[in-house]
């Protein structure tokens, strides 16, 4: 489990840190009469469509010296030349914390995030995040957008998290992302029982009221869960979910939507739920599960390097099996 310390290290990021970036490449035959962001694409791969085009747009993205439009088409043998500078825009500060861990290369670093930890700097949580943890750990971070997280876990919600060590990472991780092709698949205790799986595909968007809560929104982004029943209990359910889409709070407000809210969710569960002549030590640990039940198990990618297909999974934390022994013992 991270440590609840704080301690700073030497280094601190104030501000713009910048680094120069250059590069050239030719139009090469196979690819004349493309528009100048397409080929460009094409040529850096380790960088973003979204950059490229900034940097077109900025002039600092010349081709044959000239500052040209994105949707210009080049010809074969055109000169692309590249000087930009990479800055982190945000302050943040490199802390020592303990990270779990489950594999590291060059490019790809997955951990194993524990619960009543936050990912990324936030108001009300400057410090002591997992971002703050990355940055320590991998001093290089500061220059990849969001310190290379990519996507993100709630503060309790335990299980696999990837984050990206390169820009070629960055890029590749954002594109599975975006387009789907990356596996998430999580498990959860529900208070009720499930009579079977299905899909809840309702868009989400923040709630009109409060704006730290999502909702189901008629205009709000689209929001796809597949769930299925892993263990039916007297009166709750285990069930394996997989997302489609990584929305805020998605599984959170979905199991809420169907009335089977995640138990221990503090947000979106409501009053306590005792069933009906529980015993008392399935009393107390229901009392006591102050987070909500959800776990990250399983993560699949494809490597951005190699094109390998690559995946994880990680066992339950120990208050989640202690509550699924209760709920066995609770006939």
């Amino acid at each position: 489990m991270p440590s609840k310390s704080v301690a700073r290290a030497v280094i601190e990021y104030h501000g713009l840190m910048s680094s120069h970036i250059s590069l050239q490449a030719e139009v090469p035959e196979e690819l004349s009469g493309n528009r100048l962001d397409q080929i460009a694409a094409k040529l850096f791969p380790e960088y973003s469509r979204g950059r490229l085009q900034s940097w077109i747009k900025e002039g600092a993205l010349l081709v044959n010296s000239k500052q040209l439009r994105p949707r210009d088409r080049l010809q074969t043998g055109d000169s692309l030349l590249v000087e930009a500078e990479l800055a982190s825009i945000e302050y943040w500060v490199a802390q020592q914390m303990d990270l779990d861990i489950v594999f590291e290369d060059e490019h790809l670093l997955i951990i194993n995030k524990a619960a009543d930890v936050v990912v990324h700097p936030a108001v009300g949580h400057q410090d002591g995040t997992l971002l703050n943890g990355l940055l320590y750990h991998c001093p290089g971070l500061k220059e990849l957008p969001r310190a290379g997280i990519v996507h993100r876990l709630d503060k309790d919600t335990t299980g696999l998290m990837v984050v990206a060590k390169s820009l070629i990472a960055h890029t590749s991780l954002v594109n599975q992302l975006q387009a789907r092709e990356m596996s998430r698949e999580y498990e959860a205790i529900v208070h009720g029982v499930l009579t079977g799986g299905g899909t809840i595909n309702k868009p989400l968007g923040r709630h009109a009221v409060n704006r730290k809560k999502r909702a189901i929104v008629e205009m709000g982004q689209e929001a796809v869960t597949h769930y299925r029943v892993k263990k039916r209990f007297r009166a709750h359910t285990h069930v394996d979910v997989k997302l489609e889409t990584g929305r805020t709070h998605q599984i959170r407000v979905h199991m809420a939507y169907l009335k089977h809210t995640i138990v221990g969710d503090q947000m979106y569960g409501g009053r306590l739920q005792l069933p009906a002549a529980c015993s008392a030590e399935l009393s107390e640990c229901l009392r006591n599960f102050k987070r909500q039940a959800l776990h990250a198990r399983r993560l699949a990618l494809v490597h951005p390097l190699d094109q390998a297909a690559m995946s994880w999974e990680i066992e339950r934390p120990q208050d989640m099996n202690e509550l699924i022994t209760r709920l066995e013992n609770d006939v």
